[in-house]
């Protein structure tokens, strides 16, 4: 594992918690221990209907919010929760296929530009604060900024770089993953993608971050790419993010802000 200086994003959106273990079991008091026999009788048979009722309502409430979260993994439950703020075990991370990533995706880089995402960092700024939308700006202006427009992800593991209106493919194979650290208490995980062949231009590197540690498919991502792996990993401060393309400046906006 490595240990860097906290990427800010991470500082700035993931709870001050120090995770030192996880499915510990807490207590829960069993009621009115005075309550005689008799009483803890009666009390069920009046409220066994009620129970019933309110077990219905439960049920149908659940399923509409596992309905509404549908498309929103990583906050279903507080374990998938914990993992997309960056507290998780060594043995809980999985190497991935470069499938998982497979897609047509585009920039939101344009859209910090062009004013777009103005709404983002004004919801952050009144959230939690710590920056205001003008500085919340100049920090993903540093953060999203990238000539690489769009990139195309096969399952076969070809990867196609648009950048300043140029293709440029190459052929990736998995090099592991890596575990960073941070001085947050929090950490990260980099998928790393090694070029077989390709296009000149096409760097020998490519490296995911995108809040999960298993396979699963990815709903946006931040990638890093270079000739020197080692590198790569100490930057955290340039992370061009990534988006489906068929996603306009709208969603996105709506996406983030819901995250």
């Amino acid at each position: 594992m490595r240990k860097f200086p906290i990427k800010g994003l991470s500082a700035l959106t993931v709870s001050a918690m120090i995770i030192t273990g996880c499915g510990n079991d807490t207590e829960e008091g069993s009621g009115n221990e005075n309550a005689s026999e008799s009483e803890e009788q009666n009390q069920e048979s009046s409220n066994e209907e009620s129970q019933s009722n309110e077990q219905d309502q439960s049920d149908g409430e659940e399923a509409a919010s596992e309905e509404h979260d549908h498309d929103h993994s990583h906050g279903q439950d507080a374990e998938s929760e914990r993992i997309y703020n960056g507290f998780f075990y060594n043995e809980e991370v999985e190497d991935r296929p470069l499938s998982d990533w497979a897609g047509d995706w585009q920039s939101v880089y344009p859209y910090l530009e062009d004013g777009t995402l103005d709404e983002v960092f004004a919801h952050k700024a009144e959230e939690d604060g710590e920056m205001t939308q003008e500085e919340y700006k100049e920090y993903y202006e540093e953060g999203y900024q990238t000539n690489v427009g769009e990139i195309t992800i096969k399952e076969d593991g070809t990867v196609t770089f648009i950048k300043n209106g140029e293709e440029m493919t190459g052929d990736y194979v998995s090099g592991g993953h890596e575990i960073l650290e941070y001085e947050a208490g929090n950490r990260g995980v980099r998928f790393i993608f090694e070029l077989e062949e390709g296009d000149d231009g096409m760097p020998e590197y490519i490296q995911f971050s995108d809040h999960s540690i298993a396979p699963t498919d990815a709903g946006h991502y931040h990638l890093y790419w270079g000739d020197d792996s080692d590198e790569l990993l100490e930057e955290v401060e340039n992370w061009p993010t990534y988006y489906p393309s068929d996603m306009d400046g709208e969603e996105i906006t709506h996406e983030m802000i819901a995250h």
